[in-house]
């Protein structure tokens, strides 16, 4: 059945009229304002004794939170993703002395270990997964870190790689380990 011109400009017509409210109205992220993400990805970039070093992590907030602690959000002992939502992840472009430990060159999934008493940083094969998969048998290694106490507080966690450490900073807590190329 063929329709005449008039008819089809019509029935074009009428189909916009109809979904002009729908093109007119904000979606519902603009109308409720675009949310900050709680946690926004970061990646702390760095040479080490020529070897070029990139930390990928999630920055959660304290939000006026306990952090480290035995009842805090990272309680003592217990093995933690180092950031928020997906694994924090190393990349390196050569071989690395990690507090001793000889890392080859990789992408590799950082935990770490808060404690009261002083801090391990656990180099996993594992990578890609969310941050709270964690599988102890895929280890690489666990590295002491030194942890101290910062004079003011840090309101988002933060990973510095600097010429010669890790650093992780976050609450009134500074955690660190050496790093430089390996030989």
């Amino acid at each position: 059945m063929r329709r005449s011109p008039l008819a089809l400009a019509a029935g074009l017509a009428a189909g916009l009229l109809a979904a002009a409210p729908l093109a007119l109205a904000p979606s519902t992220a603009a109308a409720q304002g675009a949310r900050p993400v709680a946690s926004p990805r970061d990646t702390a970039r760095g040479t080490v004794g020529g070897v070029n070093v990139m930390v990928d992590y999630g920055r959660p907030y304290k939000k006026g939170r306990a952090i480290f602690a035995a009842d805090g959000l990272v309680p003592y002992g217990k093995v933690w993703r180092t950031g928020a939502n997906a694994a924090t992840t190393l990349v390196t472009a050569g071989a690395l002395d990690v507090g001793g430990t000889r890392l080859p060159a990789g992408t590799y999934t950082l935990y770490s270990i808060p404690s009261e008493s002083g801090w391990q940083l656990v180099i996993n094969w594992q990578t890609g997964q969310w941050g709270r998969v964690y599988d102890q048998a895929k280890d690489v290694a666990r590295v002491p870190m030194k942890a101290t106490k910062l004079s003011a507080p840090v309101e988002q966690f933060t990973i510095a790689v600097e010429p010669a450490a890790l650093v992780l900073r976050w609450d009134m807590t500074e955690a660190r380990v050496p790093l430089k190329a390996a030989k």
